[in-house]
């Protein structure tokens, strides 16, 4: 099938799934962060041990010259063939080190097989350190594997469930230590905003200054405001943070839709703008059958049966609808209109990138 849509002015439709944005009052939490207020990404490289028989082969070099290493720290030299290969599995480990985290404290972990190992299932990491971008070793990783699905598989067949060559580890990690910041020391607080807007920025000033006192915040530029600590709260900057952090604001949001053409689905928000427009949509649908005509031969004769193909084509177009909108119509009358029209998603995407093209879309049309 073969959809014909045509565009005689100016449009702006954002229909699909049926999801809208719109203004609403958030948390300051949930759209920005305090400035040194962070996590950290660490990384290792470690050995499962105690498989099935679902570990790296012999080809992978770099886990037997890891097992060959660690039984030599441990004073035994062994010859390759000393140890059982598909018991192993090289992995890299990987942890988010959160903020303001202690010595003595536990993290989960992720571990990841590097080489060809089937699955992790039942294995135990061995104590791989961690380390963060500096090089510095902030934690060391140890502890049984859940990789919270199984592989099995029997007479050339099998079944898997999750992915079984990646698991995890809670409180897998034993943090050794710590990231250097001292948030009670500081003067001020800069507090950095998830998306550059200057009208939230500028909003989120104005609801500061009304909690705290005038000229107590100033941003920076579009993401960064500076805000400085009254003296009534010089010896209590958690609680500053803390009535920061649950202050309410009103994000603006960008006019912008964003399309997901592998599953039609298209995201909207009410700033889009919708100027005076026609619309006709119609369809044309192609069919193409083949059938096949067979020739006996007579029952005593030598001949052979002939098939013959006999291809015919159907083309049924539909009456194109017509539907005019005036200037802004209301989201919920563009659904209506384009509902009954019939148009499909895929319909809409194709009416929203030729508008884009043509230079009439009021708004960011962003493609995932």
């Amino acid at each position: 099938m073969k959809r014909i849509i045509f565009l005689f002015l100016v449009m702006v439709i954002a229909v699909g799934a049926g999801n809208f944005l719109g203004a609403v009052d958030v948390r300051l939490k949930d759209i920005a962060g305090f400035e040194g207020v962070r996590d950290n990404q660490l990384i290792g490289y470690g050995i499962i041990v105690g498989l099935d028989g679902t570990g790296d082969t012999t080809q992978n070099k770099f886990t037997f010259q890891s097992m060959s290493n660690l039984l030599d720290k441990m004073g035994l030299t062994l010859e390759p063939t000393a140890f059982q290969m598909r018991n192993t599995a090289a992995v890299a480990v990987t942890a988010t080190l959160p903020p303001f985290v202690r010595v003595g404290s536990r993290i989960d972990i992720t571990v990841s097989s590097i080489g060809s190992a089937k699955s992790i299932q039942g294995g135990i990491l061995l104590i791989t350190p961690l380390k963060a971008a500096d090089g510095n070793i902030y934690a060391v990783a140890q502890g049984p594997v859940s990789i919270g699905g199984f592989n099995a598989s029997q007479g050339g067949t099998g079944v898997a469930k999750n992915h079984p060559t990646v698991g995890r580890i809670p409180n897998g990690a034993l943090v050794e230590r710590e990231v250097p910041f001292d948030f009670t020391s500081q003067g001020s607080f800069t507090l950095v905003m998830n998306e550059s807007d200057f009208t939230t920025a500028t909003r989120t000033v104005n609801s500061i200054n009304k909690v705290f006192g005038e000229n107590t915040a100033a941003a920076v530029d579009s993401r960064t405001i500076k805000i400085m600590i009254p003296e009534k709260y010089a010896q209590n900057k958690v609680l500053m943070a803390s009535m920061l952090e649950n202050l309410v604001v009103s994000p603006d949001f960008q006019a912008k839709v964003v399309i997901n053409e592998r599953t039609g689905t298209i995201v909207f928000g009410e700033n889009v703008k919708i100027a005076k427009v026609a619309l006709a949509h119609g369809g044309i649908t192609v069919s193409i059958k083949t059938e096949y005509d067979v020739s006996q031969p007579n029952p005593l004769s030598s001949g052979e049966s002939i098939v013959t193909p006999r291809t015919t084509t159907d083309v049924k177009e539909e009456p194109a609808h017509f539907a005019v909108m005036e200037d802004s119509p209301k989201i919920a009358d563009v659904v209506k209109t384009l509902n009954s029209l019939g148009a499909t998603p895929r319909d809409i995407i194709a009416i929203l990138q030729a508008l884009k093209s043509a230079g009439a879309l009021q708004a960011d049309l962003e493609i995932i």
